[in-house]
């Protein structure tokens, strides 16, 4: 298993992160998305000091990135974070993921999250025994959750509690 170094994603990560993420959008088995993205809309994820963004590198190479973003708006909820991990295609299946996401739950700890949770396609096995290794549990199924491609899709939902901010 490669030695990976996680570190907070930075402008001049932006395109890598894109072009990750828009392989996993043409895929169609990880999101409901299906606008790619832009270098552009990746700076704006990185403005947010309550919601990490982490990359993973291999040797200098960007090879995955994990976020967090806004759960509900309401102030209740501030300390809620929906979550996404995508790993290039070529490096998947390394191990990558669950190292970089060991490194993200403690970066959204220590932005004082509480609560990490995700949707994941049903189907989706890598990406549900990844979070159940990193301490997910598995809470429920929303049935017919969204259409994709005009197919109706059910998710699985995850959450996983940060103990260290819940005092």
């Amino acid at each position: 298993m490669p030695v990976i170094q996680s570190r907070p994603a930075e402008p001049r990560d932006a395109m890598v992160i894109a072009a990750i993420y828009n392989v996993g959008i043409q895929r169609r088995t990880a999101t409901f998305e299906t606008r790619l993205r832009t270098g552009d809309d990746i700076l704006m994820w990185l403005d947010d000091p309550l919601h990490p963004v982490l990359v993973a590198e291999d040797d200098g190479q960007i090879v995955g990135w994990a976020s967090a973003s806004t759960y509900r708006s309401r102030a209740c909820y501030e300390g809620i974070a929906e979550i996404s991990i995508y790993i290039d295609d070529d490096r998947q299946g390394q191990g990558i993921g669950k190292q970089l996401m060991l490194a993200f739950i403690d970066a959204c700890e220590e932005a004082g999250l509480w609560k990490l949770v995700s949707r994941i396609f049903v189907e989706n096995a890598a990406s549900r025994a990844l979070c159940q290794r990193c301490g997910f549990r598995e809470v429920g199924i929303y049935e017919k959750h969204g259409k994709l491609d005009g197919v109706w899709r059910d998710v699985v939902i995850v959450e996983r509690l940060l103990p260290r901010n819940l005092t």
